[in-house]
């Protein structure tokens, strides 16, 4: 099971709505391929009107499909955020996740080793370094 948010595997509405419309041009292009070459099948013009027709759909087909690939490569992480304890009388540092209702400086249990009250002195988010890549 993915932990994608909802919505995250849909390609944006822009995108969908100009390959929508290349589609329809595309199809108005060949349809009207079709019609001269019924009207005057000895000029040249239709050739180039199926030709643009059939490439605007490949290109339109092409651009939908990267989209969506591109979607489903998308993963959204959750960021980790940590909080660093310290204890100031025996200086022992614990590292722990984000709970909520921590902030800096606040006070919390005693501290096992010396029974001093222990204090929240960072948190931050851990960043994980990605992968490089190479094309080749």
């Amino acid at each position: 099971m993915s932990n994608a948010s909802p919505g995250t595997n849909r390609i944006s509405t822009f995108v969908f709505l100009v390959v929508l419309a290349v589609y329809a041009l595309s199809i108005v292009t060949i349809g009207l391929a079709i019609y001269w070459y019924y009207e005057s099948p000895e000029e040249i013009m239709w050739i180039f009107m199926a030709l643009t027709g059939i490439i605007s759909i490949t290109l339109a087909t092409y651009v939908f499909m990267q989209s969506r690939r591109h979607v489903t490569r998308m993963k959204i992480v959750p960021a980790q955020v940590m909080t660093t304890i310290e204890c100031k009388k025996c200086e022992t540092k614990t590292v722990r996740e984000f709970q909520r209702g921590d902030y800096v400086y606040k006070e919390l249990e005693k501290c096992p080793k010396c029974d001093d009250k222990q204090m929240i002195t960072a948190i931050y988010k851990e960043v994980k370094e990605k992968e490089k890549t190479y094309p080749f």
